[in-house]
């Protein structure tokens, strides 16, 4: 047991009370009686009690169990010594006594729980899946270990690594522990290496010119001699395969390419051996910005050649012309086009990632966008609440849906076990999109099938769309899959009912026992209804799939990209009423939009259809149907201008437009009022050791300057920004390893693109054990570096102990003498020494004159106090 005190300073307070008394006791020590002296020494005593209590004194009581927890690195560069550490903790386990605890926790970048901390554990369990292996972050395992255990027990953390950290600082954590019950040890481990190649840099110049010879800089580090090959690669094509004799050390290889690519041009380098210790650290890439001309992208959604192409000529913008399957997924892909229009593409060939990363690329680079009509576009093509309508100036739904013939829609949905995941997660979010799509009135029947139907929604009335939308999200994966008896039920419900128009779509990814569908979908058509299948993986029988649609007078879908469903389903929802399309032949209404007014100076040529949808709210109509809707309307979607042509491209709905002489020059205007501006100042970005970016402005207006981070994937960075001078400023970018692109604007909205390569973990680099760190963090931490598995419970230097806090019990015992010392001065000694007779009385000693004094100084005390 152990008395300790929190605040020593408090004690001071004595001093003062102490010399008080003192002189009192001094001057009055010839009137006192014992008596006096005793009333005194109370409340000195007192007085002290209440004293030591602001001074914060406990008691330590010894804790006599012990805790050690073994924290496992399970990072990448300690890949291969799995056994090795687990080996080293059985082992260990075997000297473990009675009342200690024990538990196992592994970690990279964050902690996970392999055996909680027990007096239970006597062996090692099979370690779980660790995810995340590209970090190291010792700092965050210590600071989570220490809020498992026990406080008050003595507690040794035992770190199994290598000490190489890329996350946090072990060591300013390590700080903490002084003075607390908790040691660190370590067990130094180091990952077996016999051979290994790395691309240590790979350097493209930052801005080039098309044609321009361009010095691709590569430098391979080797363990030992080797041969190898080294392939370089430009936007995904491969331009360069060479072998290479690699030294032990530093190679470096430099080889000369004119760019064939424009705008921001990603290059990768890949070294290849046979035998290779880690793969990861093989491949690096880099981004040049190569200045050209303007360059377009025009995705055609017919099988014949571009309309707009034919359109253009030869004479004008350079263009690329690709269908929608042969859409890229990554940012650098599309940041080489100052524009893109998509003409008749339909949303399930190109899937919402890729909408996504279009989006982006309008949103905060520019990249100016345009959608054209047709059968497969706006709403008809499944682009109801997806990222491409997000940046387009109209709105899939259209106007005046009272107008919509009654609809039925019946959704028939596999939710069998291989559902589960991704798969059923976008299928619902699908269905609730399509209902979002349908009016109050409307019908909506629900069926989720897996090895029997299940009618989540009744068929009838939609009313509720919010509940109808819950219902549907909340439905979970169960059995096997049975098709025939969930569709059946979908065509009974539907038979009945007085619609003009009724619909089923079927989604499944399985395959199912077979029964007689053709008998059901042939009476089902005469009931009006019809069918949509869509066949979800490879898995699915897309056969019977395609042959039921086929019978069922709808559509067929092969769905391998699972991103797909959703446009899909809001495409059928759509389709299901073909007022969306507006037939009747009409002269457009061409409204004061500069720009556009001169190519109408002989007139507007008549138009024979186009895709009714809805002018957003801040969205410019330029062109305008004779029902009010938009024919040609433009807004400004973040940085980048977006267009929505309703009509066609072929002639077909554009009439007498494909015919008109202006034609060709109405698309080139299109086109030239899509593009970007770009700002001439060479902004220079570059990455610092650190991982943050700094990035200089030669004009000196850095703090003016609006930066934004987007990775390959489309997705927006989370960036802090720091002023550090008036021409520089720093970016902090949570980002993983890969490319990263910068766009810079400044108070004008002038664009600058800039795309820089963020390199693979340093975890993936051979790094020996790192014993200065492991040394000084035992050392800070009354820790040992451990060689035998028997030292990890040997006797603690640290006992445990449980604080008791004794200030309330100093304050009640100061109350208490309080009280007897008031009560004493309020009725003397004689109360104790009284006479137990009623009727005996105590006969009042009169005060003396030598005791006048000391009443007088007893009352003065007391009114102080």
């Amino acid at each position: 047991m152990d008395l300790r005190i929190d605040i020593p300073l408090a004690l001071l307070l004595l001093l003062p009370l102490l010399v008080y008394f003192g002189w009192t006791y001094w001057r009055e020590r010839q009137r006192l009686k014992k008596s006096h002296i005793v009333v005194l020494g109370i409340r000195i005593v007192a007085i002290c009690c209440l004293v030591f209590a602001l001074a914060g004194p406990y008691i330590l009581l010894p804790v006599k169990e012990e805790q050690v927890l073994f924290l496992v690195d399970r990072s990448a560069s300690m890949n291969g010594t799995d056994d090795e550490m687990v080996n080293f903790i059985a082992e260990s386990l075997q000297s473990k006594k009675d009342e200690q605890l024990a538990g196992i926790y592994s970690f990279s970048s964050t902690l996970q729980t392999e055996a909680m901390l027990s007096n239970s554990l006597k062996e090692v369990p099979k370690f779980t899946t660790i995810k995340a292996t590209d970090q190291t972050n010792i700092e965050q395992s210590l600071q989570l270990a220490s809020g498992i255990v026990d406080p008050k027990k003595a507690t040794r953390l035992v770190l199994l690594t290598d000490g190489n950290e890329t996350k946090g600082d072990a060591l300013e954590f390590a700080s903490k522990f002084k003075g607390a019950n908790s040691s660190v040890d370590v067990v130094s481990f180091n990952k077996p290496v016999a051979k290994d190649v790395s691309l240590k840099s790979f350097v493209t110049p930052q801005v080039a010119y098309a044609g321009e010879q361009q010095q691709l800089v590569t430098e391979i580090n080797a363990t030992v001699a080797e041969r190898g090959e080294l392939l370089l690669y430009e936007n995904d094509q491969l331009i360069h395969r060479e072998k290479v004799e690699l030294a032990e050390g530093s190679n470096i290889f430099t080889y000369k390419h004119a760019a064939t690519a424009e705008g921001l041009v990603k290059y990768e380098a890949l070294v290849q051996v046979d035998q290779d210790a880690i793969l990861e650290n093989n491949k690096l890439t880099s981004v040049t910005m190569v200045q050209s001309e303007p360059h377009l992208l025009i995705v055609n959604g017919y099988e014949t050649p571009s309309p707009i192409a034919a359109a253009l000529g030869n004479q004008s913008i350079s263009y690329d012309v690709v269908d929608a399957k042969s859409l890229p997924n990554e940012l650098s892909s599309y940041l080489q086009y100052n524009a893109i229009i998509f003409d008749n593409v339909p949303g399930h060939l190109v899937g919402e990632a890729k909408m996504t990363v279009i989006e982006q690329a309008v949103k905060n680079f520019g990249v100016g966008f345009t959608m054209v009509g047709g059968e497969n576009s706006f709403g008809l093509g499944g682009y109801f609440k997806t990222p491409i309508e997000t940046l387009l100036p109209v709105e899939m739904e259209i106007k005046g849906k009272e107008q919509l013939p009654s609809l039925g829609l019946a959704i028939v949905l596999d939710r069998s076990g291989s559902m589960s995941g991704a798969k059923l997660e976008l299928a619902k979010e699908a269905a609730a999109r399509s209902i979002e799509m349908l009016r109050d009135e409307d019908t909506l029947g629900f069926i989720a099938f897996d090895d029997r139907p299940w009618e989540i929604i009744e068929t009838g009335p939609l009313g509720n769309k919010e509940e109808a939308v819950d219902t549907i999200l909340s439905v979970t994966p169960g059995g096997g899959t049975e098709i025939y008896g969930s569709l059946a039920k979908a065509y009974e419900n539907l038979a009945d009912l007085k619609l003009q128009r009724k619909h089923i779509i079927l989604l499944t990814d399985g395959q199912s026992q077979s029964g007689n569908y053709e008998d059901l979908i042939t009476q089902g058509k005469e009931n009006g209804t019809t069918l949509s299948t869509v066949a979800i993986g490879q898995d699915a029988d897309a056969n019977l799939l395609e042959a039921l649609s086929e019978m069922g007078s709808g559509r067929f879908y092969d769905v391998v990209d699972e991103q797909t469903i959703p446009s899909i389903l809001s495409r059928e929802t759509a389709m299901i009423s073909r007022t969306y399309i507006e037939d009747n032949p009409f002269y457009p209404s061409i409204f004061n939009a500069s720009g556009w007014n001169t190519l109408f100076t002989n007139g507007v040529p008549k138009m024979n259809a186009y895709i009714g949808t809805t002018a957003k709210q801040g969205a410019t109509v330029i062109a305008e149907s004779e029902k009010e809707d938009p024919v040609l309307a433009e807004w400004q979607y973040g940085l980048g201008k977006t267009y929505a042509f309703t009509s066609d491209s072929t002639g077909k709905w554009t009439g007498d437009w494909a015919r008109w002489q202006n034609w060709g020059t109405f698309w080139q205007t299109l086109i030239s009022k899509m593009l970007p501006s770009y700002n001439d100042v060479a902004y220079d970005v570059r990455l610092e050791s650190d991982g943050s970016f700094v990035i200089t402005d030669p004009t000196n207006e850095a703090a003016f300057l609006d930066i934004v981070a987007v990775n390959e994937a489309g997705e927006e960075l989370e960036t802090q920004l720091e002023a550090i001078s008036a021409s520089q400023v720093r970016a902090v970018v949570q980002a993983e390893p890969g490319l990263i692109f910068f766009r810079i604007t400044d108070e004008e909205q002038a664009i600058y693109q800039a795309g820089l390569s963020v390199p693979y973990s340093v975890e993936y680099e051979l790094r020996p054990v790192n014993d200065k760190l492991i040394k000084e963090l035992t050392k800070q931490t009354g820790g040992s570096v451990l060689k035998e598995p028997s030292e990890v419970f040997r006797e603690f230097t640290k006992k445990g102990a449980e604080r008791q806090n004794i200030a309330t019990w100093l304050i009640l015992a100061g109350m208490l003498l309080f009280f007897i010392d008031i009560t004493i001065r309020r009725f003397g000694w004689g109360f104790l020494t009284r006479p137990k007779k009623k009727d005996q009385r105590v006969e009042e000693k009169p005060i003396q004159a030598e005791d006048t004094n000391v009443a007088q100084l007893l009352k003065g005390m007391k009114k102080r106090h």
